[in-house]
């Protein structure tokens, strides 16, 4: 009988007088060679899905071999330790005052910024700063600050559920509809009131894809001003978009052009082209970050600012991102975000034409798009059923329900990143329609247990 709780060596790679097995759950009593733990470990991976067959992520999965050499060459480099990495630090703030620059900041020298982890990280230090400057003026007024809350879309990305639980704000959430597929400002007076901290505005609705129409949003709000005289500012959670739009809409005003925006998040592992995980945030002045939440620590010889959730984390990131910007430039990242895009939209196309499908949007914003099953087309199977056949050609493209008041209507979603080429798409085209005819051939339903969420934001 096979025991689970083990790992298993093959006998080829291990040694004389060396285990054969291995507990997974807890930590061996001896040592054992390099090669040895590497193979298991190396064996454990294999079972993974193939990175670049992921479709459902929007983590990057590719860097060229001189990224890779420079990583190799800094993934020791401790991004809180400054006195010790001093370049390292410099180059960071290169970085964001570079994205503060590429967001239209007017004045990208007098802005403040840092890198995260990750674009949930930059997300919370936005949430954070809207409640201590809304706490900060209730209190110079006498007023209470109990009960903040923060207005956003059911299609948040969950990021901005877990900032409203782990700090105490209420979340308010303005529901999509088929009407409104987005927050675009409508209704929205309805759930603002003197506790309201901010609106969270989306470059890239982690569910479709679709922008957000910021300066509607953004009217919307100084009309509100004008009637109620709450001025209710920004962040816009621009994971994806805030590194699309400047190369491939720069026409679309959705950043600091607007003066209602504040803050602006987002991750540099996605489009911003480096591998996971890297995040940035940049406010539009260096006022409307409290002077409160920035703490002076001394550090290995060395005192310096952090306004991080994190203090220990890679510096390694950070120079990749710096790296990119040197490599790709403004023409570089144009041209790679355009290829997604056009692969997107080949993609949409595509799927769009087969009778099975209604296309949700097409990837003409970031290159992600969604579609879901067309009514009456079948009972025998579901968006489910599909997933979980594209996954035996190895690709992964999630299915799953729309939020709250269109939780009755699944989609399947594609994100295109670099290194999805056109030839890999026209093969994960051809696997769609191959699994689709295979489906609409069947006799009858398919079985209910082959029908798993598998996916969730």
């Amino acid at each position: 009988m096979v025991d689970d709780s083990v790992v298993a060596v093959n006998p080829l790679f291990a040694r004389p007088g060396e285990a054969r097995v291995v507990d997974k759950y807890r930590m061996p009593t001896e040592s054992m060679l390099p090669e040895t733990a590497y193979q298991i470990v190396h064996d454990e991976i294999m079972l993974d899905g193939n990175s670049r067959l992921n479709q459902a992520t929007f983590v990057g999965t590719w860097m060229d071999s001189y990224a890779s050499k420079l990583y190799s060459e800094s993934f020791d480099k401790n991004m809180i330790d400054k006195d010790e990495y001093p370049q390292t630090a410099d180059i960071e703030d290169r970085c964001w005052k570079m994205l503060a620059e590429l967001w239209n900041a007017p004045d990208p020298t007098n802005t403040i910024g840092t890198s995260t982890i990750g674009s949930s990280e930059a997300c919370m230090l936005g949430g954070l700063a809207f409640k201590r400057r809304w706490q900060q003026a209730r209190r110079a007024t006498g007023k209470s600050t109990d009960r903040p809350n923060l207005v956003m879309t059911s299609a948040v990305q969950v990021v901005w559920e877990k900032f409203c639980n782990y700090w105490d704000v209420e979340p308010r959430f303005v529901p999509i509809t088929e009407e409104h597929k987005c927050l675009d400002g409508h209704d929205l007076a309805s759930y603002i009131d003197e506790n309201t901290i901010g609106v969270v505005a989306i470059l890239g609705v982690t569910y479709t894809g679709m922008y957000e129409p910021i300066d509607k949003i953004a009217a919307v709000l100084d009309a509100i001003q004008r009637d109620t005289g709450l001025d209710i500012p920004i962040h816009i959670d621009g994971a994806s978009g805030a590194m699309i739009a400047p190369f491939l809409q720069p026409d679309l005003v959705w950043d600091f052009r607007l003066t209602r925006v504040h803050s602006i998040s987002v991750s540099g592992h996605k489009y911003g082209l480096v591998y996971p995980g890297l995040g940035w945030v940049v406010w539009r002045s260096r006022d409307l970050l409290p002077e409160d939440l920035i703490f002076k620590v001394s550090y290995l010889g060395g005192a310096m600012p952090t306004f991080a959730l994190n203090f220990s984390r890679p510096g390694a990131q950070v120079l990749l991102q710096y790296y990119q910007f040197l490599r790709q430039g403004r023409a570089g990242y144009y041209s790679v975000q355009k290829a997604s895009q056009d692969v997107a939209r080949f993609l949409a196309h595509g799927i769009g034409a087969m009778d099975a499908f209604d296309l949700w949007n097409d990837g003409s914003d970031i290159p992600v798009f969604a579609w879901r099953q067309t009514a009456g087309h079948t009972d025998n199977w579901s968006l489910y059923d599909l997933s979980s056949r594209l996954r035996l050609k190895g690709w992964q493209v999630p299915a799953y329900p729309l939020p709250d008041n269109l939780s009755d209507v699944t989609v399947q979603r594609i994100v295109v990143r670099n290194g999805l080429s056109m030839d890999l798409a026209r093969s994960l085209l051809d696997d769609i329609r191959d699994a689709t005819g295979f489906l609409d051939q069947l006799s009858g339903p398919m079985p209910s247990e082959a029908r798993t969420p598998g996916f969730h934001h």
